[in-house]
């Protein structure tokens, strides 16, 4: 980890053989980070995701936000969380934790409230790593956080995670309009490209999408819950990477946008379809979707969620 846009750079782990992979994208310099522009990593905020034509309201009272993904808001801004340095500290413990807060003022990046927000990092001995979220605002607010980590679970960027098998436990998905901002309409998996309740490979479902997969799913969990969201598995079905969370919704995104640009640690350029981010968060431009579950948190709550990742051998 880095303490630069609460960043995950590098997870290695051994397959049963013993051999050490790193399943995680990433760079060995700061410089990479600063400059590169697909959120490698990252905690991404105030509002990960997008938000329509970057408005919304809270009370009557229009707030406008940069439009950085043209028509769009996009994962906070100009400079949204991924672009801060956030204070660290390291809480002693069984397990101990990387703490990283960050106050964004109010005003930042156009959104009400001063906001204070902390998020704690473990890992067990069960190779779970363990992300909590906790967030405090003195003013109405709108919120979405997700970790960004961009996962080949074959440790090996030169391979395409096309090969990689996902289930993803949600019946239904955020219908999409031409930018990315949904329809408002739930729609079902069930016979579509979308549908992996069973475990399924990515490349037999890829291409009836168009462009890829970049849809945020509405998972079926218990409630606030911790609840299994997705699997993925590598190419030679000996790891599996399961996600559990507490929140809503999983954006599952194919890396459609990688064009070799960016160069991975161990020099191989991260091309497209070579990582892909499974961002467990509330659905996008929620703030404009009153059936959406809310992102508004009001002073006197508190915003707390809750993501694992676990490593596990076949």
């Amino acid at each position: 980890m880095i303490n630069y846009g609460a960043t995950l750079i590098s997870w290695q782990v051994k397959d049963a053989a013993g051999n050490s992979r790193d399943i995680v994208a990433g760079f060995d310099d700061l410089e990479t980070y600063l400059s590169n522009k697909a959120y490698m990593g990252c905690i991404a905020g105030r509002y990960a995701n997008r938000i329509a034509n970057g408005k919304f309201k809270i009370s009557g009272i229009e707030y406008q936000l940069a439009c950085n993904n043209d028509p769009n808001h996009l994962h906070g801004g100009n400079k949204g969380f991924d672009k801060v340095a956030w204070d660290a500290v390291i809480i002693d413990g069984a397990i101990p934790k990387l703490s990283l807060s960050y106050l964004s003022k109010d005003g930042e990046e156009g959104y009400p409230g001063n906001l204070a927000v902390k998020i704690e990092f473990s890992y067990t001995n069960s190779d779970e790593l363990i992300i909590e979220y906790f967030a405090e605002t003195d003013k109405a607010t709108v919120l979405n956080l997700t970790s960004h980590g961009y996962f080949n679970v074959d440790g090996d960027l030169s391979g395409s995670i096309l090969d990689h098998s996902l289930q993803v436990n949600a019946d239904f998905y955020t219908s999409v309009d031409e930018h990315n901002i949904p329809t408002g309409e739930l729609c079902a998996v069930n016979g579509t490209a979308f549908d992996f309740n069973v475990p399924e490979k990515i490349s037999g479902k890829i291409d009836k999408t168009g462009s890829g997969f970049d849809h945020n799913y509405v998972l079926r969990n218990d409630g606030n819950q911790l609840s299994l969201a997705a699997v993925l598995t590598d190419s030679k079905n000996e790891l599996h990477l399961s996600v559990y969370t507490t929140e809503p919704g999983m954006q599952f995104y194919s890396g459609n946008l990688l064009d070799g640009s960016l160069v991975n640690r161990d020099g191989k350029p991260i091309n497209m379809h070579s990582a892909l981010c499974l961002e467990t968060q509330h659905f996008p431009d929620s703030p404009n979707q009153p059936q959406f579950p809310s992102t508004i948190l009001l002073p006197g709550d508190a915003f707390i969620s809750k993501t694992v990742y676990q490593v596990v051998l076949t």
